[in-house]
Order: structure tokens, then C-alpha cells, then sequence
């Protein structure tokens, strides 16, 4: 049988050919770590993935193309017209992954299933119709056929496998909507795809991109669909018991626990971040019980600890934290980076470097003692079998110079804060700067009014007026007063006094730890800069009621610059920290986590808003899994690097209690409650931004736009009849799902979006996947380039700024630096947080960024294909419109002398540290 390919001038070639195009296409895809010359090819619609630039992609695709039809969802594959009780062969084939790396004990296995595959013992298939079977009142069904060929796809040497199953049904089967699969081997399989030859001129397309338990585990069949999309109440009759099992078998039973090879999703509490049966001093409270507010994380039934029978026993590292089979990080991703890194890092690095210093508490002497790390290196004690994982792994670039040969050394990349300006760190304006285009541009706020005021109980806190005053002010306002500076919308504010002020007297009592309630006020400038002017920290109320507020301005004397550097470096150290529990942690990965539980369990994969979300769920419960293992833990990185410590992650869920609210977490609301935008249906978006300089929003709201129209676009396919929003079960229930058991502790809040209309429908998938990729990527690529360099952006202060009653005064007057240095982390803390953020801002090279679909033919609707095309196009638009912004000399916030452009918005990125880059979801 012959085709003749879509779009291409070339010759016809046969289904042999494109199955082996279809085979070569994802070897390339699986080499991405190694290969060097990559293409974006956007040419054909709905192909938005990389490909290797080879000299055969466009035939490739093209190919692919011809396999899995452009035709709209209401077209189907037809039978050919036969006399009814007439017999037709047709024949599946199934595409597999192999493993990148084998071992011997793999190679193994490998010929025990091949032998187990000829005596009978292999994989089944059986073809599930759209049409009911009169007699069962289900979908029409083949009988079982075995996979052929496996004993030779085995022997490949390439990481694909191609096996085939021969089926006879009659002429009046109808067109298979479902493949059953039964993996009768001793271990799991990966199964990529399968597509169905014999249903009229083309082949139906089965994705699958998921493992297969074996059945000695699990009797239950797999369920895969064609990528036809079907709306609950226009299933086809044949598929809607499958439709319903399938979502049943990983709802689960909240029973027992969970097993590697499982596909369950379900809902917990955060109990399982202390451990206090390895010690009371790893103890912590659960969060989501009630008293903590919380969202909730995935269930892993592990057994309670034995000290504590409500807290969830510990999987310590290197054992792994159950996450549903096929949300784990895929091999290339942990072969190459993320996993196998992190687990190298928190396991065999983090513990060198502790062990290489000699005294833990060992300080910068001074700040060529900082230089030093990016110049010379840090020597670490490595015993062999570790340096051997490092160089099985792609690590970041900061340890690139770790694994020569004989040498034992970890190298830090220099940061780009000071690549270009060594000593921009020191300055108030790129102090300014960052909090418009830094790593953490989502804390600043417009000054409404004045005097300020806490919202805290003052009979815990004491007085609630801020200890600024006008005239701590209007010496920096060009003339202006207080008022007018107010009204002309020139006073911003980075108040982090509520988020703290709680936690002060807990923290200040740990060793090595110092901590201020802060408050900082800016003024911006007629070049549109924001120019800080006056910092007040404070203390909570001693026994005898006495507040300590003190007020750091400019000054113009040594010893004013002095504690106003301090100064600065006690808000930078409050805003690293609220950065990383609040804005990064709690508002990307942990609440994205319960919209993808719900996703799962009351979405069908036929659902055409389960297939719009699937590129933004993809990896966030593995990296959210480790870190509940190693980062956010008790004792863990976060709490060894950032001031809160031991009370990081109930700052963090204060936070959630006090401030998180869904319909916030749009862009334009963000804005807009800050006070950065006001709505004004005149300009770009809808609003006008009150500093037109402000590269996060300005940039963010093109990407916004993109995502909005694209959502918009493709809801409207289905949902154009009235109450179609209404009347679908599995919407309503997913929604119903996210508001009362994803956030539980959240549930009777006012705020919640209605979910009546393709317009709140839109609004609320709009928000979802612009927190889990632009959102996400601003606030965490930018980690290393700015936190790498420590006395840009210390995570921890150990001293308290010393007033001239304190013993401490005279040793600060007499060597500044050296009070400075010793206020700053301590080398190890530095080196390690170093590691930790280089680590967490490296782009994976197997990365799906906006506009992009790895998966060519996700569906077979072409309205919603070229809607995709048209995002894509967009994003691809956008890009070009930033690095527009950023030659802009009249952008003082991302350009001039030593300053950074603004990248974190920019959508593409290749692998490594790039400070760029936007990725489908929260996947690191």
C-alpha cells in the first residue's frame, strides 16, 4: 500500500517507510543530550519539537505527518465497505523505548524476556471498537495477538523497538478507539506508541509515552486511546466504560501503599517533612492539618513514623518518593541531568564539601577570598566511586573543572551579576534594579499611603505604625513632599515587616542566624529607575515593651555607608528567603501539584483540556518529590542555606494562610493589586503599567497575551454550545476537586473563580499555565546568575547591625569589611547554596518550552493544530519583541553600562545555565 506525502515533493513511499521514520525520529529525540546541531522546524502544523538538523527532517516529519492524519476530530478512520460477516486482517504496530544505559544485570533481563517472548510469555494487544458490542453492551473486542519480533528489536543496538500484532475482525468491527495491553514479561516496558493499519487509507495513531507494568504485579490491563479528543457526553458508546475505568484505576482507593510501578493519584498532607524519629531536632509540624493552612501533596501511604503515628515515615536518599509511574523525570532527564544530579548532589556532593572544611563556621576573610571560588576553585575530598557518578551525569556548569583527571576540584562559573560589572553589586541603583528584573521582581508594591501600618495584632507585635517618617523621606524626593510623591505614583515599597516580624524571636534564637522584620522604600527616578531610600528593621517588643525600629538612610559619611550596605544586605537576605519559600516554592510547585492530581483522577486523557494542560503538568510531582526529600526538609538544603531555617517552611505556609489566593495569581490581577498597573482599556493588555520600565510585567504580559488568546482559541473548539461548560462531569469535577481537596484548607474562600462559562474556563487555564511556565521560569532561572555571587544576594545574615552601646561597635568601626564578611555566609554555607542554585537554574536537554510539543500529533483535531501553530508563531514573535527591549538604550532596567538584559522571559533556551528560557511546566 502506497500514500503519498502531505506537503512534501518527493515520492510516495509505504507504511514500512514510515514506520521507520517514525523509529528514527525517536532515537534522535532520546540523543538529544549528546547531538550538537539542533533546528526549530515550525514549518508544519502542530510540529513544534526540535529536530536534528541531519539533512532528512523535513522528509522525516513529513513522513510522520502522512501517518497520523491533519484531518478535524469529526473525521474517522472507515472501514472498508465488505459484506457484513466478511473477515479483514489488520495489524498494530507498537513502538518501544529501550534503556539508555544498560548494564549487565540489564542485558540480562533483556535476553530472559526475549526467551520468555518465544515460549509464549510476551506482550498482548487486544483492539477495543467505538461501536457496542450487542452482547456485552461494550465496545466491539479482537481477540488477544502477541507482539512479534521481539527477540530480534531486542538485539538492535539503537534504544527503539518495533514489534507487530496481526488481528482478524469483521468487516463491521468499526474503527478501534482503545488498545488494551497486557505486559506478560517480568518487568516493566515503554511503550511509545502504536498506530493501527487496515481501518481504511490511514493509520489510526495510538500516543502512549508510558510504562506498562508487568502483570505478575498488577492483573489490570492498560488502557491506551487514539488521539482522537472527545468531550465526556460525545464519548463513543464503545469507549465509555474504558473512559470511566481508566480514571477509576488511578483515582485508587486511598488504601496501603503505593508501589513503583503504580499510576495512582491522590491527596496528603505535608507530613512528611520532619523526621523526629531520627532526632527531636528534626521534628516539624505537618502543614495542612487544620492548624497550618496548606495545599496538599501526593499520597504515598508510607507507614507512620513510630514517635509520631499522624507524621508519614521518611524515604531518606538515595531511596526514592513514590511518584504515579509515569510522572517521573524520563531517562534522558535523569540520566543525563536532573535526578541523577540531584541525587549526586544532595548524596555524595553536599557531603564533600562539608567534609572538606576543616571548621564549618570558617569566614571570607575578604572578598578575594569570595573571587577566589570562580578563579582558583574549592578542593574537595571525593572518594573514586563518587567522582565516577559525577562523570556518568551532564552537572552544571559550575563543576565542570571537577572531573579532570587526578584533579578533585568544583570551579564556580562567574555569575553574571558581576561578569560585567564587578562591583554592580555595591550600587543602590542595581539594588533598585533587581527588584523590577532580578530573580525575585514579584515582592515590589506601590506605596499607597503614609504613614504605613502592619496588619499585625498589636498586642503580640506592638505598635503597627512604621517608624519612617516624612522627614526620613523628603530629602530624597527632588523637592517633592510625601503627598505628592504618592499622587504622582513615585513611592514603592519592599515590605517584608508581616512575613517576618512572626518568626523573628524563633529565628534570632538559632545559632548563626539574625534576622529583622524589614521595610524599604524606593523613589523612582525620572529615567524610570527605582532608587532606594530609606530601610527600617525592626525587632519585636522586648519584656519591658520597648520596639526596637531603627532607620538606615544614605548618609554621607564612612560609617553611614557602612550600615547602610548591612542594611541592604538584611532586606536582600528577608527577600532571598521569601523568594524561595513563597514566590518560587509555595505559588509555582506547590500549588501547581493539586491541579495536577485532579487533572489526572477527573480528566480523561480523551479530554480535550486534559491534552491542552498535559505539557504543563509534565515533571512537577518528581521534582517536587525530591524536594520534600532534600530540599524543603527537615535539616535539608533550604533550612542549611536560607535565615528562617528550621521555620522555612512555616514562613512559607504563613504566607500561603495570609496571602495566596488563586484569582491573584493571574498576571494582570498581580499587577494590579501591587499597584504596578491600573486597568486602562486604551493600552497594550488593558493596562497601563505605572513604571513603563518594569521588564517582568512588560515582558510577562506578551507572554500572558500569547497563552490567553491560544487558551481562548482552543476552548472555544469545544465548548461553543450554551452550558457545555456546565453540563461537562469531568470539568465540573475537577474544579470541584481543586477547590476541596488540592486546597483544601481554602476551600469556603470567596475568591474562587465560577467555572460556568468558556470565559471562566479560559481565565482559569490561563492562570494554571502561566504559574507553572512563565511564572515559574522568572523566578527560578535567574538563581545562579544573580545568588551566585553571595554579597549580591547573601541567604543568610548571622549578625545583628550593631548600635554604639554594643561590644561589637568598636570592632565594625575599626574594620568594616571584615563585619561585613562575618555578617555573610560562611564559606560552606556559600559554596553549598552556590551548588544547590547553579543546580536548580540548569535547563534539562530533553526541556519542552512554551510553544513547543514534543509529541507532533498530541491530537488529531487540526482546528486545535493550527490554533498551537498560531501560538507558537506568537511566542516565537514575542521573543524578537524582548530582545528588541533589551538593545534599548532607553531602558535604563536592561540596558546600559554592566547592566543585564532582561532573558528570563525570553521563551527558548538551549541546556545548561542560560538565565533564559521558559519551559511548559515546573520541571525543575
Amino acid at each position: 500500500m502506497l500514500m503519498r506525502v502531505a506537503n512534501m515533493d518527493q515520492a510516495p513511499c509505504s507504511i514500512a517507510d514510515v514506520r521507520s521514520s517514525m523509529l528514527l525520529s525517536g532515537q534522535r529525540m532520546l540523543r538529544r543530550s549528546t547531538a550538537r546541531e539542533f533546528c526549530f522546524t515550525r514549518k508544519f502544523p502542530g510540529r513544534q519539537s526540535g529536530c536534528w538538523n541531519d539533512g532528512n527532517c523535513r522528509r522525516r516529519i513529513g513522513l510522520i505527518r502522512a501517518v497520523i492524519s491533519d484531518k478535524p476530530a469529526t473525521t474517522t478512520a472507515v472501514t472498508p465497505s465488505v459484506d457484513k460477516g466478511a473477515m479483514i486482517n489488520v495489524k498494530a504496530v507498537a513502538i518501544f523505548r529501550k534503556r539508555l544505559k544498560e548494564d549487565m544485570k540489564d542485558k540480562i533481563e533483556n535476553q530472559w524476556v526475549s526467551l520468555l517472548d518465544v515460549i509464549g510469555q510476551n506482550v498482548l494487544l487486544e483492539l477495543v471498537s467505538v461501536d457496542i458490542d450487542p452482547e456485552t453492551s461494550c465496545g466491539k473486542r479482537s481477540k488477544e495477538s502477541a507482539l512479534k519480533g521481539w527477540l530480534l528489536q531486542a538485539a538492535r543496538e539503537d534504544n527503539m523497538m518495533e514489534c507487530t500484532a496481526n488481528f482478524i475482525v469483521s468487516t463491521d468491527f468499526g474503527s478501534p478507539g482503545a488498545i488494551l495491553v497486557t505486559n506478560q514479561h517480568d518487568k516493566e516496558i515503554f511503550l511509545e506508541s502504536i498506530f493501527v493499519e487496515g481501518f481504511g487509507s490511514e493509520p489510526i495513531y495510538f500516543p502512549c509515552h508510558s510504562w506498562v507494568h508487568a502483570k505478575k504485579y498488577n492483573p489490570e490491563k492498560r488502557i491506551f486511546f487514539s488521539n482522537q479528543t472527545y468531550l465526556p457526553s460525545k464519548t463513543p458508546d464503545g469507549l465509555e466504560d474504558l473512559r470511566q475505568k481508566d480514571l477509576k484505576d488511578k483515582r485508587g482507593d486511598g488504601k496501603g501503599e503505593r508501589k513503583h510501578w503504580d499510576r495512582i493519584f491522590d491527596y496528603a498532607t505535608y507530613n512528611d517533612l520532619g523526621n523526629a524519629d531520627k532526632s527531636e531536632d528534626f521534628a516539624r509540624p505537618i502543614l495542612g492539618d487544620g492548624d497550618i493552612l496548606y495545599p496538599r501533596r501526593c499520597r504515598t501511604g508510607r507507614p507512620p513514623m513510630k514517635t509520631d503515628p499522624s507524621a508519614e515515615s521518611r524515604k531518606e536518599k538515595p531511596g526514592t518518593i513514590y511518584v504515579p509511574r509515569d510522572e517521573t523525570f524520563e531517562e534522558i532527564k535523569k540520566s543525563t541531568f536532573s535526578a541523577g544530579a540531584l541525587k549526586a548532589l544532595f548524596h555524595n556532593l553536599v557531603p564533600s564539601l562539608i567534609a572538606s572544611f576543616s571548621n564549618p563556621n570558617y569566614e571570607f576573610g575578604c572578598f578575594s577570598d569570595i573571587d577566589r571560588l570562580y578563579r582558583e576553585g574549592q578542593i574537595i575530598k571525593f572518594e573514586a566511586h563518587q567522582l565516577d557518578i559525577f562523570k556518568n551525569l551532564m552537572l552544571p556548569k559550575i563543576m565542570k573543572n571537577m572531573l579532570k583527571t587526578g584533579e578533585e576540584l568544583l570551579r564556580y562559573e562567574i555569575p553574571s551579576i558581576i561578569s560585567r560589572d564587578r562591583f554592580a553589586w555595591l550600587r543602590d541603583n542595581e539594588f533598585g534594579r533587581q527588584t523590577l528584573a532580578g530573580v525575585n521582581p514579584v515582592s515590589i508594591e506601590r506605596l499607597k499611603e503614609f504613614p504605613i501600618f502592619s496588619k499585625l495584632d498589636p498586642a503580640i507585635y506592638g505598635s503597627p505604625e512604621s517608624a519612617i517618617k516624612s522627614e526620613h523621606v523628603e530629602g530624597e524626593l527632588n523637592g517633592m513632599s510625601v503627598e505628592q510623591a504618592l499622587e504622582e505614583e513615585r513611592l514603592f515599597i519592599l515590605d517584608y515587616y508581616d512575613a517576618y516580624m512572626p518568626f523573628v524571636t524563633k529565628i534570632n534564637s538559632l545559632k548563626g542566624r539574625k534576622v529583622y522584620a524589614s521595610r524599604t522604600i524606593f523613589f523612582l527616578t525620572t529615567a524610570g529607575t527605582l532608587k532606594p531610600i530609606v530601610i527600617e528593621l525592626s525587632l519585636p517588643p522586648t519584656v519591658t515593651g520597648a520596639q526596637s525600629k531603627q532607620i538606615f538612610t544614605h548618609g554621607h559619611d564612612a560609617t553611614s555607608y557602612w550600615l547602610w550596605k548591612l542594611a541592604k544586605s538584611h532586606v536582600c537576605a528577608n527577600d532571598a528567603g521569601y523568594h524561595q519559600l513563597v514566590n518560587h516554592w509555595l505559588r509555582t510547585h506547590a500549588c501547581m501539584e493539586p491541579y495536577i492530581i485532579a487533572a489526572n483522577r477527573q480528566l480523561s486523557c480523551m479530554h480535550p483540556i486534559f491534552k491542552l494542560l498535559q505539557p504543563h503538568l509534565r515533571y512537577t510531582m518528581e521534582i517536587n518529590a525530591l524536594a520534600r526529600q532534600s530540599l524543603i526538609n527537615g535539616g535539608g538544603v533550604i533550612e542549611s542555606c536560607f535565615t528562617p531555617d528550621k521555620y522555612s517552611m512555616e514562613l512559607s505556609a504563613s504566607a500561603y494562610d495570609r496571602k495566596w489566593r488563586f484569582d491573584m495569581e493571574a498576571l494582570p490581577a498581580d499587577l494590579i493589586a501591587r499597584g504596578m498597573a491600573v486597568e486602562d482599556p486604551n493600552q497594550p493588555h488593558g493596562l497601563r503599567l505605572v513604571i513603563e520600565d518594569y521588564p517582568y510585567a512588560a515582558d510577562g504580559l506578551l507572554i500572558w497575551s500569547a497563552i490567553e488568546e491560544w487558551v481562548e482559541d482552543y476552548v472555544s473548539i469545544y465548548y461553543s454550545e450554551p452550558n457545555s461548560v456546565q453540563t461537562d462531569i469531568e470539568l465540573q469535577a475537577w474544579w470541584d476537586e481543586i477547590l476541596n481537596k488540592g486546597h483544601y484548607d481554602k476551600r469556603n474562600a470567596s475568591w474562587w473563580p465560577n467555572l460556568k462559562t468558556k470565559e471562566d474556563l479560559a481565565g482559569i487555564l490561563t492562570t494554571m499555565i502561566w504559574v507553572a511556565s512563565g511564572q515559574h521560569a522568572a523566578l527560578n532561572f535567574g538563581q545562579y546568575p544573580y545568588g551566585g555571587y553571595v554579597p549580591n544576594r547573601p541567604c543568610i545574615m548571622r549578625k545583628l547591625i550593631p548600635n554604639e552601646t554594643d561590644p561589637e561597635y568598636k570592632s565594625f568601626l575599626s574594620n568594616p569589611q571584615n563585619f561585613f564578611l562575618s555578617s555573610m555566609p560562611t564559606q560552606l554555607q556559600a559554596t553549598k547554596t552556590m551548588a544547590v542554585v547553579d543546580t536548580l537554574s540548569t535547563h534539562s536537554p530533553d526541556e519542552e518550552y512554551l510553544g513547543e510539543r514534543h509529541e507532533s500529533k498530541w491530537t488529531n483535531d487540526g482546528r486545535a493544530l493550527e490554533a498551537f501553530q498560531r501560538f507558537s508563531a506568537k511566542i516565537q514573535e514575542v521573543e524578537k519583541i524582548i530582545e528588541q527591549r533589551n538593545e534599548d538604550l532607553s531602558n535604563k532596567n536592561r540596558n546600559g553600562a554592566g547592566v543585564l538584559p532582561y532573558e528570563l522571559l525570553l521563551p527558548s533556551s538551549g541546556p545548561g545555565v542560560t538565565g533564559r528560557g521558559i519551559p511548559n511546566s515546573v520541571s525543575i
